[in-house]
């Protein structure tokens, strides 16, 4: 009667398992929709390629007058242009298998962007 659980082991160990997104490649579709927000076409204009993403059910419902606390972390089209090349970046090392250089990459990436309208 071991035999039944040692083979069930062994059937269960033998199938396919279902692909699984890694939490950066979360990340990167997160930063992404966000790129594409009416927020950042405020601060780039609708780039090429790209479609304004609406009605996102966690977005605020209104626009913030006041300056940012930091203004460090104020948007600039630059910024933003920049933190799509690290985004296809971290695509890249995401799809190597790189973990750590990933997350980085999309830290980075998020620091860059700033606080969008």
């Amino acid at each position: 009667m071991r035999l039944v659980p040692i083979l069930a082991t062994l059937v269960l160990a033998t199938l396919p398992l279902p692909a699984l997104a890694s939490s950066c490649a979360d990340q990167i579709g997160t930063i992404e929709r966000r790129l594409d927000s009416a927020g950042a076409v405020q601060v780039t204009g609708l780039q090429s390629g790209h479609s304004l993403r609406t009605g996102s059910p966690r977005g605020v419902t209104t626009v913030r007058l006041d300056a940012p606390s930091d203004p460090e972390t104020v948007s600039t089209a630059e910024h933003v242009g920049h933190a799509r090349s690290l985004i296809l970046r971290a695509a890249a090392e995401d799809r190597r298998g790189d973990k750590r250089a990933c997350e980085d990459t999309m830290t980075e990436a998020k620091g860059m962007i700033g606080a969008l309208p």
